[in-house]
Parts: structure tokens; C-alpha cells; sequence
């Protein structure tokens, strides 16, 4: 069997006596453990003179080779072409893209030095599988190389329509890269009709059969595979947690009122705006929520170096004050809003704790907040899943209330309906969403995407 190579923008490195963080992260490295691998990618540090060649490190199976990232090439690279262009416009926002000539050649350029270290690592048998958005073009830098390997890509966020794509300069390039992996696989079907489409709409490609294009004399192979959780651990996570001191205090201090709860990165992308003003109409809409509910959203800080960021965070703090000034009383915050970073069993415990889960993101490629959500559920009492229709996980969840995340009376409708429904719904709706988890978990989402490859397993 043939050793499996991950290449991620980042690398999460172990830490001793700690767990790895995320069921993403324990999925990838126990595919490593069983092959023998290497996971390649930026090591998150910023130096003023990085090191031309990786750092390697050797833990428990798994070789870590990592990269440092100069000044101008974070700024340029990563906050810049990474998060300032691809970021916005895969999320359907053109808004705030911020293209400028200099985060282009950033992005190539790190691309280049990525294959440059990572060129000499690789055996002739090896399995490469590259991750997201930041690394487009390295299938193409690394073939330039002379590496003939099986490569293929992942994409964690949306891809978009044709007719958004084409507004991002260099978009056919792009392309291009793309169609020089093995294998692309994305998180819906939607994902994947948007890439064929632009594919064969800006550079030519054609499309063979379902999920087979061809394109320059090569045959690229599309899928689809949904990221998943690790059900059972999650599950066994949240009921642990719940009698913690911690979520035993929030719980003494909410007494009858019911938690609805958000967990989310400060992102524009997540439609918490539109979630404060649903949660207002919340209250003008069905005043006899007033007094009983509270909202506990958990922000935690992203990418503060980019102003749209930080204008949103001074937007939801002004938001929070006047909600929680013009609907509040002495004894009853109705939104409790939280701009930090939180251990994720606590977060798995106020999971369990909650009456409602709110995932209304505008655009999202999967969103794994939802599925943690149900997982982390008492399954004879379970809280009830308001969903966007624009995140990814909808497309496997039917069971959740699901609203469209820019009308807020509808939002505010549908987290009526989630603190009206009864018990027996609520069971009937888990029991479903739960079968949905276990048949598309975290284990499911990575062997597949593998076989298809053609890593092979155990």
C-alpha cells in the first residue's frame, strides 16, 4: 500500500499529552498512522527570514514537515489572494473582494516554494492529497516538477457559479491548476456542477460522463463527499461535559429559560447580523418569547488583520447593546454575545444543554457546526437544528428547520417553530438526522474520497 502525503495551508502539529484539535484533523492523521505518511504545509509561524527548507518532526507514525511564511508573503499570500479574493468570492460575495496585482504573484509564488520543499519528500509510489483553497495551483507546480504521482484535491469551501467565478481576474488559471489534479472532490453536488460548468465554460473542458472530464489530453475524475463527524465521540463528549461546573452554572443561571445557541468564526460569511436582527424579530413577532429565551452566540476572533473583520465585530457588539437595551429587564439578558474562543467540550456541552441550534450561515461549504449540533443531542430529549439553506450540510439534512439566511422573519419563524415543536418531532427528526451522521461520518468522508483516488486501505 502506498504512503499517503496530506498537504494543508496548515498543519496541525501534536502537542504532547494533548488531543488532536477537530475530528478533521484525528480523521486525516489516522489515515497517516495506518499508511505511514507525511502531512506538508505551513507551520502558522511568521518569520522575518524563513528557513528555505521544511522542519520535520516525527510523531507516533506520522512525519510533519512545516514551513514558515515571511512577512509579505502572509499579508500577501494569506491574507491577502487566500482570504481577501478566492475567500470572498467562492462565498458569493464580490463585494468584498480585494484584488490587487501583488496578492496574485504572492499566491504563485508561495505555491512555487510549497512544491520546491515538498518535491524532494515525495516517493514515486506515494498518494498525495492536497487540502483547500489556498493550494489550487499545486498539482500544477508539482507535475512541472517532474512528480507523475496520483494527486487530488479537496475543496472545504463552496465553489462558486460560472457567472461569479468569472468576475475573480485569473479565474481561468485557476482552472487550469484545477484540472491538473487526478481527482477534485467537493463537498455537494451543487459544488461540483459549478466547477464542470466553469470548466468547461472558460477553458474548454468537456465533460465525458458524470464526475469525468477531460481536459488537455487528461482525464480528471470529480466526487462528491460530504465531510462528516465523529458521531460517537462527539456524542459521548457532550454528555460528559454537560455536569461540568461551567455549563452547570450557565444552566443554574438560565433556570426556565430556553438556550438557543450559535457557535461560529467571526465571518461575514456566517450571517450573524442577519441572526441578531431574526432574533429581534424574534421578540416583535412573538412577544411571549420575551423573558424566556436567550441567545448565547460564540464568535470566536478570525483573521483581525482584514478590515471587513473588524468592522463587522464593532457591528455585532452595536447590535448586541441595543437587543440586549431594548428588550432586556434587570434579571434577563436576552443575548449573550461572546467574542472569544471556547475548549471544545464545553462547546459540546452547551450543545446538549440547548433547546435550539442556530446555523445560518449566507454561504458555507458544509458548516460541521450543524452536524456536531445534533450529534452532541440527548437522543430522548433533543434540542431542534434551524439551518440555512445555503450551508452545505442541508443537502443531508431534511430534518432540520431550514430558513433562508437573509430573510429574518423567517429565521425568527423558524426559531418559533423549533421552541414550539414538541418532544415526539423532535425525536422523530434526531433519530433521522442521526442515521444521516453515522452513514456520511468523518471515517466514511475519508475512505471514500481515498478508495477513489486509488490510495487503497486496509
Amino acid at each position: 500500500m502506498s504512503r499517503l502525503v496530506v498537504v494543508s495551508n496548515r498543519v496541525p502539529l501534536p502537542q504532547p499529552g494533548q488531543p488532536q484539535a477537530g475530528g478533521l484533523a484525528v480523521a486525516l492523521s489516522d489515515a497517516l498512522s495506518r499508511r505511514g505518511g507525511l502531512w506538508f504545509g505551513w507551520s502558522g509561524e511568521v518569520s522575518e527570514q524563513p528557513d528555505p527548507r521544511p522542519s520535520i518532526r516525527h510523531h507516533e507514525g506520522i512525519d510533519y514537515a512545516t514551513l514558515s511564511l515571511s512577512r509579505e508573503d502572509y499579508d500577501d499570500f494569506y491574507l491577502g489572494y487566500s482570504n481577501a479574493v478566492i475567500w470572498p468570492v467562492f462565498h458569493f460575495n464580490l463585494g468584498a473582494m480585494d484584488y490587487q496585482r501583488r496578492y496574485s504573484h504572492a499566491y504563485t509564488r508561495v505555491n512555487a516554494r510549497f512544491a520546491d520543499c515538498l518535491a524532494p519528500l515525495i516517493e514515486p509510489d506515494d498518494t498525495l492529497w492536497i487540502h483547500d483553497y489556498h493550494l489550487m495551483p499545486l498539482a500544477r507546480e508539482l507535475r512541472e516538477r517532474g512528480l507523475r504521482n496520483r494527486i487530488g484535491f479537496f475543496l472545504h469551501i463552496p465553489f462558486p457559479d460560472y457567472d461569479v467565478l468569472r468576475a475573480m481576474p485569473g479565474h481561468r488559471a485557476l482552472l487550469e491548476d484545477l484540472c491538473r489534479f487526478d481527482l477534485l472532490g467537493f463537498q455537494t453536488a451543487n459544488d461540483r456542477h459549478a466547477f464542470e460548468e466553469s470548466a468547461t465554460r472558460a477553458i474548454g473542458a468537456l465533460v465525458r460522463a458524470s464526475g469525468q472530464l477531460r481536459h488537455r489530453n487528461r482525464d480528471l475524475r470529480t466526487g462528491v463527499y460530504p465531510v462528516g463527524v465523529d458521531v460517537a465521540a462527539l456524542a459521548d463528549l457532550s454528555a460528559q461535559t454537560l455536569t461540568t461546573p461551567a455549563v452547570q452554572r450557565l444552566l443554574d443561571g438560565l433556570g426556565e429559560r430556553d438556550l438557543m445557541i450559535g457557535v461560529d468564526r467571526l465571518d461575514y460569511s456566517k450571517g450573524l447580523e442577519q441572526r441578531f436582527r431574526a432574533f429581534e424579530a424574534l421578540f416583535d413577532d412573538y412577544p411571549h418569547r420575551r423573558g424566556h429565551t436567550v441567545l448565547m452566540q460564540i464568535a470566536s476572533p478570525s483573521r483581525g488583520d482584514i478590515a471587513e473583520y473588524a468592522d463587522l465585530r464593532q457591528r455585532l457588539e452595536g447590535l448586541s447593546g441595543h437587543i440586549n437595551g431594548v428588550y432586556g429587564d434587570l434579571d434577563w439578558a436576552p443575548l449573550h454575545y461572546l467574542n472569544r474562543t471556547f475548549e471544545r467540550g464545553a462547546i459540546m456541552g452547551l450543545y446538549r444543554a440547548a433547546r435550539v441550534g442556530v446555523v445560518t450561515p449566507l454561504r458555507d461549504g458544509m458548516n460541521l457546526v450543524a452536524k456536531e449540533f445534533i450529534a452532541s443531542q440527548d437522543p430522548d430529549n433533543p434540542g431542534v437544528l434551524v439551518l440555512s439553506d445555503l450551508a452545505g450540510s442541508a443537502a443531508e439534512l431534511s430534518d432540520a428547520i431550514r430558513v433562508n439566511p437573509y430573510d429574518t422573519d423567517a429565521i425568527a419563524a423558524g426559531l418559533n417553530q423549533a421552541l414550539a415543536m414538541p418532544r415526539p418531532e423532535r425525536r422523530r427528526r434526531h433519530e433521522r438526522m442521526m442515521a444521516v451522521l453515522h452513514r456520511n461520518d468523518i471515517g466514511a468522508w475519508e475512505r471514500r474520497f481515498l478508495d477513489d483516488l486509488g490510495g487503497g486501505h486496509d
